[in-house]
């Protein structure tokens, strides 16, 4: 039964991935591997392979049963490795699981799920990441004010602030599809590390096995070790920080106060029970909860690096929750950004219009720096001070107080007055950008939606 984080702060695909009937479906193919390499190896008998990949079928299995005798055993492996052999049955039933021990299938089988995962994030991040660069690419021109402190600093564009965006999705993927190849890598120890249990065929199965579930084969067993595992949690606590910037970035722009973006209207969103003329956003609220309800997870897995021995005692088994948990609340805000993003409405007139709300005093530094060319740097910035002190104390636009500020008209004539106070003519190397970052995502991957309009 869904509850409301599956509804809110995931994706079906993801809650699917990492469900426990998808949990024991990646233990089943790690069992079914696993005699397959085997009987490759001579360790046990081909028929008996053959008997134990047909028995790993997920339909075959009472996944509900299994978890509740997992509270009993401890681990979900023994139940697993228990029906497996009586579903096999025979002589080849005696084969099943051999050699191996909980751990290995239950980290393979999470590492398996994880890899399945990275695709669906990257798949998620490459959509959105695509949109902003149609939105880059449209906005290069549409001036806006950049904010620090939440104050009005200098002009920018809305595509340079896409193209921001679309930097930071860029390294996500960068990031992820690393991972993907370094990170995640068959776990396959025996009970203790040693695979003594296969004598000195250990080390030929584990090839195999590596090689029959499309894995990198380490150099030896990691089930102490958790740095791994860990890494891959700390990439998607940056991922969901990094997508839950660009949905806060949303958020802000659409505030009443500044209206210079929204969230695409739908039928039934982002309505209020009380209020008829409230539009409020939807996906990017979903979007900061879930980026930040993955972040809280990833101290859960860092704490679990410090482990006791060959296996640990409750910071193993609280990666059970916490890594399937990170994924969904991670593809979550990812999801939600993409829509997000897909359907943003852009108001142009609305962001010139706020550059003017200070009237003139965001180009305070473009005045200062044309004038610091006739009076020096410094005198320049403490002239144009006073000019800013005065126009708000009277309540004026910066030019008009320019204009008749002796020390201001006797180095600058009012054309160049009003050339430095033109926010378009300061925007310093922001095409320059916006052109590096796409034609990073470009080097990347080809844009997903070539030609389709978004945003507007």
């Amino acid at each position: 039964m869904e509850d409301l984080a599956d509804t809110l702060y995931t994706t079906p695909e993801m809650a699917a991935l990492f469900s426990g009937a998808g949990h024991v479906r990646r233990m089943l193919d790690f069992e079914a591997a696993l005699a397959r390499a085997e009987a490759r190896a001579g360790v046990i008998p081909a028929e008996a392979a053959e008997a134990i990949s047909a028995a790993c079928r997920v339909d075959l299995f009472d996944v509900p049963a299994l978890l509740r005798e997992t509270a009993v055993a401890g681990t979900l492996a023994i139940p697993l490795a228990k029906a497996l052999t009586a579903k096999v049955g025979g002589d080849a039933g005696r084969y099943v699981h051999w050699g191996a021990t909980s751990q290995d299938v239950i980290d393979t089988a999470l590492v398996l799920q994880m890899r399945d995962g990275l695709d669906l994030l990257l798949s998620g991040l490459l959509e959105t990441a695509a949109s902003c660069a149609a939105l880059a690419e449209r906005h290069r021109r549409t001036p806006m004010a950049g904010r620090t402190l939440l104050q009005h600093a200098l002009p920018i564009t809305f595509g340079l602030r896409a193209a921001r965006w679309l930097a930071l999705l860029t390294r996500q993927v960068q990031r992820l599809r690393a991972l993907r190849t370094d990170a995640l890598a068959l776990q396959f120890g025996g009970a203790a590390g040693t695979l003594a249990s296969l004598g000195t065929d250990g080390a030929r199965v584990a090839e195999l096995l590596a090689e029959e579930l499309d894995l990198p084969c380490p150099d030896l067993p990691w089930h102490g070790e958790r740095d791994r595992v860990a890494e891959i949690a700390a990439a998607l606590g940056i991922v969901a920080g990094a997508v839950g910037k660009i949905a806060h970035d949303v958020l802000l722009l659409s505030q009443t106060e500044l209206g210079e973006v929204a969230e695409g209207a739908g039928p039934g969103k982002g309505g209020s029970s009380t209020l008829p003329h409230k539009r409020n956003p939807v996906d990017t609220v979903a979007a900061v909860a879930a980026a930040r309800l993955a972040q809280s997870l990833v101290p859960v897995v860092l704490a679990s690096m410090i482990q006791e021995h060959e296996r640990a005692v409750g910071g193993w088994q609280s990666e059970w929750t916490a890594l399937p948990e990170l994924f969904r609340y991670t593809a979550g805000a990812v999801e939600r950004v993409r829509l997000a993003v897909a359907h943003l409405e852009i108001d142009a007139d609305r962001m010139r219009a706020n550059l003017d709300v200070t009237r003139g005093l965001l180009m305070a530094e473009s005045l200062s720096m044309t004038l610091a060319t006739r009076l020096g740097k410094q005198e320049a910035h403490h002239v144009v001070q006073a000019a800013c002190e005065r126009a708000v104390r009277e309540g004026a636009d910066l030019a008009t107080v320019a204009r008749s500020d002796e020390r201001i008209s006797a180095a600058l004539s009012p054309d160049e007055i009003g050339a430095a106070l033109d926010p378009s003519a300061y925007l310093g190397s922001a095409d320059l950008f916006v052109d590096r970052a796409l034609a990073a995502f470009n080097d990347l991957a080809p844009p997903l939606r070539t030609g389709e309009e978004v945003g507007g």
